[in-house]
C-alpha cells in the first residue's frame, strides 16, 4: 500500500470496524516512534465508539504534549486488505494542529508485522 506524504510525516488510509460499523480514516499517521494506536474521538463516533461511563481515561504523553485516551477493543483496523481482529484502540481528541485522522502505533505495525520501505513510500505486511 501506497504512503502519502504531508508535513513530511507518512500517512496512510485505514478502517476502523466496530459492532458493526464501519468508517475509514484517512489520514492515519505511520508513527515508529508511537507506542500505541490512537484514533480521533469524531471517527470513532461514527462507528459507535462513545466514552462510556465505565471506560477507565489514560493519559498519553509525547512531544506536542499530553491528551487523555480511553480504549476500545475494535472488530477490525485495517489497512488496505491486511488488518488485525479484536485490536484495541485508544481513542482521544487528536488536536495537534493539522488534520489527522489517527496514529498506526508500533502496537499494529508489529503485531501486523508491518514492512515499511522509505525510497518507496510504501507499507506491506508479512
Amino acid at each position: 500500500m501506497q504512503l502519502t506524504l504531508r508535513y513530511n510525516l507518512a500517512f496512510v488510509r485505514a478502517t476502523l470496524t466496530y459492532a458493526g460499523a464501519s468508517v475509514e480514516i484517512p489520514n492515519m499517521l505511520v508513527d515508529t516512534g508511537a507506542a500505541s494506536t490512537v484514533v480521533d474521538a469524531d471517527l470513532a463516533a461514527e462507528a459507535h465508539i462513545y466514552l462510556r461511563p465505565s471506560d477507565r481515561l489514560r493519559r498519553l504523553r509525547g512531544v506536542g504534549g499530553h491528551e487523555h485516551v480511553f480504549l476500545r477493543r475494535a472488530d477490525r483496523l485495517s489497512i488496505g486488505e491486511h488488518g488485525l481482529d479484536g485490536f484495541e484502540v485508544e481513542v482521544g481528541e487528536m488536536d495537534y494542529g493539522f488534520e489527522i485522522g489517527g496514529i498506526l502505533g508500533m502496537d499494529f505495525l508489529r503485531a501486523a508485522k508491518a514492512v515499511i520501505d522509505i525510497e518507496k513510500l510504501a507499507i506491506t505486511f508479512g
